[in-house]
């Protein structure tokens, strides 16, 4: 690895543990700037996530204040998390490459779409909320089923995991979008955790890569959770979008 190729992985870290804080979806920045270097789509997805998990919980920690009262809420869901993701991960390391070589494709694009809509899911999710008022519910099974899947989901690959939370959260729990939000990112590091436990146990990790992105999601986690909302979302999405079908296309092209 070149000086060069470093600072790109840096930055992109920087870039994805911001985005992870603030919108989700950090991992189609890091993860096609690893497939433009030349790594192999599933080394490229496992040191990926190992090296965002200090990011997400480094934007977890900065939504700290938002977090408190959530307790019952995020033991309940966070175990459908940890489950989900274990699950997800399982299933990466058990199916052949060539399928998610498959896969992977279908899923940045579908995140890619999820980033473009978000603006209407959320002025959808505060009408939501200003008809419903305050109160607060956990959604029942559903909603934990829900949550699993989306577990299952970000352990396999992960791009977008906040999204699809945020959208169910909007739409079924009564609460300050903030909060959920705050909730959002400490599933998406329970998610991330145990599915780099399983990677670091039994599969190849690029560690320069992992620490890289580690050191740049991190302080981008915390840079997020505390000016992301100033940031114009109209231009992150726009980046999030040119970089994911950017790295679809790469990856139709070597299938």
């Amino acid at each position: 690895m070149d000086v060069m190729e470093a600072v790109a992985i840096g930055a992109a870290g920087v870039a994805a543990g911001g985005m992870n804080a603030v919108v989700g979806s950090g991992t189609l920045i890091t993860f096609p700037t690893l497939l433009a270097f030349g790594y192999p789509p599933v080394l490229a997805n496992v040191s990926n996530n190992v090296g965002l998990v200090p990011g997400v919980l480094s934007a977890a920690y900065g939504y700290r204040r938002e977090l408190r009262g959530q307790r019952r809420r995020l033991i309940r869901f966070g175990a459908a998390s940890l489950l989900g993701g274990l699950v997800g991960a399982l299933l990466l390391l058990r199916l052949p490459d060539a399928a998610f070589r498959r896969i992977v494709p279908v899923l940045i694009l579908t995140a890619c779409v999820l980033v473009l809509v978000q603006p209407r899911l959320n002025r959808w999710m505060k009408a939501r909320q200003d008809q419903r008022g305050a109160a607060r519910t956990d959604g029942g099974v559903p909603m934990w089923l829900g949550v699993l899947g989306t577990g299952v989901y970000g352990g396999y690959f992960g791009a977008a995991q906040g999204v699809l939370l945020m959208g169910m959260f909007g739409a079924v729990l009564r609460d300050d979008l903030q909060r959920l939000n705050a909730a959002k990112n400490v599933l998406a590091s329970l998610v991330n955790g145990i599915a780099a436990v399983v990677f670091i146990a039994v599969a190849d990790v690029d560690w320069a890569v992992a620490a890289l992105i580690a050191a740049g999601s991190t302080a981008g986690g915390l840079l997020g959770a505390r000016v992301g909302r100033r940031l114009p979302p109209t231009a992150l999405r726009a980046v999030i979008v040119t970089v994911g079908v950017t790295a679809s296309a790469l990856l139709i092209a070597r299938s």
